[in-house]
C-alpha cells in the first residue's frame, strides 16, 4: 500500500509542478491572454480534468506529457512549450478547453484528454480549425471517427471487450455475466456493449449476458442494482466505469455477499481504486495499456529510468506512458513534417508507422488509432499485479 499511496501524492503533486513546470504553461479557460506559436517556440496544448471526477486519471497522464517535455524540450531547435487548461471533468468545460487552446494559444497540437466522452467534446473543434490532437487513452472508437484530426496512442474499446470477454469465458471459466454500466459515459457503454456482444459470440448463447445495472456518475448506493444481479446468480460481473465509482461499487459488492469474480477495463487503474475500495478491490481484474514488469522497447526503458529516478519506489500507471508517448508522437510528427504548421503535422501523425513509444510500438491505423496490445492486470497485496499480454493480431 505504501508504494501505491506514493503514486498517488505524486499524481497530486502534478498540478503543482505544472505551476513552475518546465516549458509549462497553465491558463484557465476564462483567461484572456494568448499568443501565437511563433519565434523560438512551438507550443503543445493540453486538455486534461484536473479538478472534477477525473481530476486522479488527467494527472497521471500530465505527469507523463511533463516528463516526455522535460526529456525531449525542443525540436527543430525550437522550444516546446506547453499549455496546460484544465478541462474540469466536464463535457462543456472540455470544448471551451479545446477553443481556448486553438482560438486564444494558437497551439500547433494538442494532446487529451483522459476520458472519452471528454474527448469527444472537443472533436469538432479540433476538426474545424484542423489542429491535430492525440488522445493517451481515450479507447471510445467514435473519438477519431470521421474525425481526420483526432488521433491516439493507446488501443480501442471492441479490442478491450473482447479481451475482457475472452478472459472472463477462457480465464473464469464464465458462462453467465452481469454487466454493471455507467449510463452517463460513452467510455462505459460502448466497452459494455463491446464485451456483450463478444460473450455472446464466445458461449453461443444470446442469453450469457444474465443482467444489465445502470447507474449515474457520483452515485454512491448501488445496492439496488447490486442486489437486483446477485439474484441473477451470474459467474462474472463486468463493471467498466470511472475508478472511484467501481471501487464503491466492488466494495458494496462484497457488503452484500457477492463473491464472484468482478472485472473492469483501464479507468480502474488509478491510485483512488484501491484507496477508496480498500481490502475489497482484492483481486479485482482488468485490462490497461502497459506494465513496468516488461518493458517492450528502448523508449520503454528510458522512461521507466528516468520515472523512477524522480520517484524513487514508485511505479508508473499506465497512462503516465500513454501520456508520454503521445507527446512524442507529436514531436516526431513534427519532425517528419519539418515544420510546426499544423496541417503538415496531421498530415505526418497520419502515417506513422512502427514509432517506438514507452508503451509498445506505435502505428495509427486509417481512422487514427493505435494497433497496441493489451495488458490484464489484477489488484493483489495492495498494488496492480502484472497477470497477461493480450496480442492484438
Amino acid at each position: 500500500m505504501k508504494k501505491v499511496a506514493s503514486i498517488f501524492v505524486s499524481a497530486l503533486l502534478v498540478g503543482a509542478l505544472i505551476a513552475t513546470g518546465c516549458g509549462t504553461k497553465t491558463e484557465s479557460p476564462s483567461a484572456t491572454t494568448g499568443s501565437s506559436a511563433s519565434g523560438d517556440v512551438i507550443k503543445i496544448g493540453v486538455f486534461e480534468p484536473m479538478t472534477g471526477a477525473n481530476a486522479a486519471g488527467g494527472a497521471l497522464e500530465v505527469e507523463g506529457i511533463k516528463l516526455a517535455n522535460k526529456l525531449y524540450p525542443e525540436v527543430l531547435g525550437k522550444k516546446v512549450e506547453l499549455v496546460l487548461v484544465d478541462n474540469k471533468s466536464d463535457k462543456v468545460e472540455a470544448s471551451s478547453a479545446a477553443s481556448r487552446l486553438v482560438e486564444k494559444e494558437k497551439v500547433s497540437a494538442i494532446i487529451g484528454s483522459w476520458g472519452s466522452s471528454l474527448s469527444m467534446a472537443a472533436g469538432d473543434i479540433v476538426k474545424k480549425a484542423q489542429v491535430p490532437t492525440v488522445a493517451a487513452s481515450a479507447t471510445n472508437p467514435l473519438v477519431t471517427q470521421n474525425n481526420d484530426f483526432y488521433f491516439r496512442v493507446c488501443f480501442i474499446d471492441p479490442f478491450q471487450g473482447k479481451v475482457m470477454a475472452n478472459y472472463a469465458f477462457s480465464k473464469l471459466n464464465a458462462k453467465r455475466v452481469a454487466i454493471v454500466q455507467e449510463i452517463s459515459s460513452d467510455y462505459s457503454i460502448g466497452l459494455s456493449k463491446f464485451f456483450t456482444d463478444s460473450f455472446k459470440e464466445l458461449t453461443g448463447d444470446q442469453n450469457a449476458i444474465v443482467g444489465v445495472a445502470n447507474y449515474n456518475t457520483g452515485d454512491q448506493d448501488f445496492s439496488a442494482q447490486l442486489t437486483n444481479l446477485k439474484a441473477k446468480n451470474p459467474d462474472v460481473i463486468f463493471a467498466p466505469g470511472n475508478f472511484t465509482e467501481s471501487s464503491l461499487l466492488i466494495k458494496q459488492a462484497r457488503q452484500l455477499g457477492i463473491k464472484v469474480p468482478i472485472i473492469g477495463g483501464d479507468t480502474w487503474e488509478v491510485p483512488e481504486f484501491i484507496s477508496v475500495g480498500q481490502e475489497a478491490v482484492e483481486g479485482a481484474i482488468f485490462s490497461t495499456f502497459f506494465t513496468s514488469e516488461k518493458p517492450i522497447t528502448p523508449e520503454s526503458e528510458k522512461f521507466l529510468a528516468e520515472y523512477r529516478k524522480a520517484n524513487p519506489g514508485v511505479e508508473p500507471a499506465a497512462v503516465t506512458a500513454l501520456g508520454y508517448d503521445a507527446y512524442i508522437v507529436i514531436l516526431d510528427a513534427i519532425k517528419r513534417a519539418n515544420s510546426a504548421d499544423s496541417i503538415k503535422i496531421k498530415e505526418q501523425l497520419a502515417v506513422t508507422k512502427d514509432f517506438a513509444g514507452a508503451a509498445g510500438m506505435i502505428t495509427l491505423d486509417k481512422n487514427g488509432d493505435a494497433v497496441k496490445d493489451a495488458v490484464i492486470k489484477q489488484v493483489k497485496n495492495g498494488k496492480f499485479t502484472y497477470l497477461d499480454i493480450v496480442k492484438a493480431k
